[in-house]
Formats: structure tokens, C-alpha cells, sequence
């Protein structure tokens, strides 16, 4: 095997046996974490909770040393000063369990698992009950640790789900996820959106990052003046690639200016044709008020999170 083949080898055993234990952690948004660590003088894990959910630094007996040093040849767990530290996550989701980058997510590459998520998952999962007709085929454009990619797998198993990413790391965590998850109809592709796969789809899922992030880091910034670019390209690339009947799901956020929606009046004109019926909705209202106070957003009024739905009629 290779040093990434065992890697993912003990990332999986890991996840086994969290899940097996009865490991459970809802994840926050980094701004909570951040308060629940100013709780703490000195934060130190006592819980597997602690090390792999909260991401705290831990002891070395805390974990049983044959599990520990494999986890460490494996880079899964890191030296921490005089400590130890987990390199990954592990969050729940209903009763998937997804291993994603710890905090704080400072990386370029960093694999982002958080409220967004869990939202994302409710917007496709409320789809699926309302579709009754075959899935055969199903895409999630940016799948980071794979939560769209999954929930669809897991509801639909007659249907080939494919997760795309740039991000190789993602690639990485999807496949580790899905495996956990004993999902045999999902398959992970190295792809710039669309580009990299061919045909068509019955539903396009997709989660984009959608900040204006001076640092870039790939799961935050979404390119364009106020992070939108992402989100408008994948709708312009993604309607043309739907089947009859199929939908495309995207889950975004805007950043308000003025009183004015800039994604939804620029997205309107990509949805003109009378063979898309659409729908549009604000989920919340405002998220990531923390964001405003930064370069770039002086005249944003806030950040809403918002679900299009696409569906080719004809």
C-alpha cells in the first residue's frame, strides 16, 4: 500500500470505531467553537469528543497505544508541543458520521464540515421526498467531505452518484466517508465543476463556497466581488447538462447590498428560457454577521443563505 492508501486505510478503522462506540458531534460554526474554547484556560481533551470533534489537544494515553501509533504513522494525529493533536474531524450527520479537517480550518485546502451542511442536507433530502421518479444519474459539484454526494447515495441506492472536487484532499475524505457509509454507488472524479465528467444528470447538487476570502482558501471564496462567481457559474454550466425532468439544487449565500439581491438579478437572465422552471427562496436570513467587519463588505447589509432549484421541462 501506498503512505496514502494506509493513511486512508486508518482514517477508516478510525471512523469505524468511533461509530461502533457510539461517537456523536454536531458541529458548530467556528465562531461558537472559538467561544467555547475562551471557556476553557487551558483546553485539554478528556473525551474522544474532545479530540476528534472539539479538536482539542489530548494527552498520549488518552488513546490506546496500538491505535495511537497507528494513527500517527499515519498522520491522522500530530505532535502538539508536548501533546497530541488530531490532523481530521469527525462530525454526524443523522446517522452518517464524516471526517473532514479540524479546526481551525486555516489550510488552503482545508475540507469544511459545518452548519451549512446540515442545511444543505435538509434542502436535498426535502427534494428527494418530493420526487418520485427514478434517479438514475447525480452529480455534487463541490462534494468537499461529501455530504451531498451521501445523502443522495444513501436515499437512492439504484441511482450512480458521482462527487466532484478540485480539492484533492476532499476527493480523499468523500471516498474515506462513503466507504464508512458501505455506499456502493458513489464514485469520486477530480473535476473543475463539470469539466472532467460527461452526460447528463437527473439532479446536480451544489454547496459552493460563497465568501470573499483574502486568503482564497479553496472552501471559503467564491470568486467575484462579493463571492458570487462560483455560485453563478456552476448554474451557467450546470442547466445544460440536465436530463428531462432533472433538477439542479444549489445552496448559496448572497451577500445582500442596498436592500438588493445582486445573485438572484444576475442569475435571472441564465434562466430566461421557458424550458427551466425555477424556484428561489431565502433559508436564513443572516449568517456570518462576524464577515461584515472585513475588507470588502463595507456596503454589505448581510449575508442570507439561499436554495435555487432548476428544473429542465423541456
Amino acid at each position: 500500500m501506498s503512505a496514502q492508501q494506509l493513511a486512508d486505510r486508518a482514517l477508516l478503522n478510525l471512523g469505524r470505531g468511533l461509530k461502533e462506540g457510539g461517537y456523536r458531534f454536531i458541529t458548530p460554526t467556528p465562531l461558537t467553537h472559538e467561544r467555547v474554547y475562551r471557556r476553557l484556560a487551558t483546553p485539554l481533551a478528556m473525551t474522544l469528543r474532545d479530540v476528534f470533534g472539539w479538536s482539542m489537544p489530548f494527552d498520549q494515553g488518552l488513546l490506546p497505544e496500538a491505535l495511537r501509533e497507528e494513527l500517527q504513522q499515519a498522520d491522522v494525529i500530530e505532535k502538539h508541543g508536548a501533546l497530541w493533536r488530531s490532523a481530521v474531524r469527525w462530525s454526524s450527520l443523522d446517522d452518517l458520521l464524516f471526517a473532514h479537517s479540524p479546526y481551525p480550518t486555516d489550510q488552503a485546502d482545508a475540507v469544511f464540515f459545518g452548519p451549512d451542511s446540515y442545511r444543505f442536507a435538509q434542502v436535498i433530502e426535502g427534494y428527494l421526498q418530493q420526487r418520485f421518479e427514478p434517479l438514475k444519474r447525480a452529480v455534487d459539484i463541490g462534494c468537499g467531505a461529501g455530504v451531498g454526494a451521501l445523502v443522495i447515495a444513501k436515499a437512492r441506492h439504484d441511482a450512480q452518484v458521482l462527487a466532484v472536487d478540485i480539492n484533492p484532499r476532499a476527493l480523499r475524505m468523500t471516498a474515506v466517508n462513503a466507504e464508512l457509509a458501505e455506499l456502493n454507488n458513489l464514485s469520486v472524479y477530480h473535476s473543475d465543476v463539470l469539466a472532467s465528467v460527461e452526460g447528463e444528470f437527473d439532479l446536480i447538487v451544489a454547496n459552493p463556497p460563497y465568501m470573499k476570502d483574502d486568503r482564497q482558501r479553496a472552501y471559503r471564496h467564491g470568486g467575484g466581488a462579493l463571492g458570487e462567481q462560483l455560485s453563478l457559474r456552476i448554474v451557467s454550466e450546470s442547466i445544460g447538462r440536465l436530463a428531462l425532468g432533472g433538477s439542479l439544487l444549489l445552496y448559496t449565500g448572497v451577500a445582500m447590498v442596498a436592500g438588493s439581491d445582486p445573485f438572484l438579478e444576475a442569475v435571472k437572465p441564465l434562466l430566461g428560457s421557458d424550458a427551466f422552471g425555477w424556484t428561489y427562496r431565502e433559508l436564513d436570513p443572516d449568517v456570518f454577521g462576524e464577515e461584515l467587519e472585513k475588507p470588502g463588505y463595507e456596503q454589505v447589509e448581510r449575508i442570507a443563505v439561499v436554495a435555487l432549484t432548476v428544473t429542465r421541462l423541456r
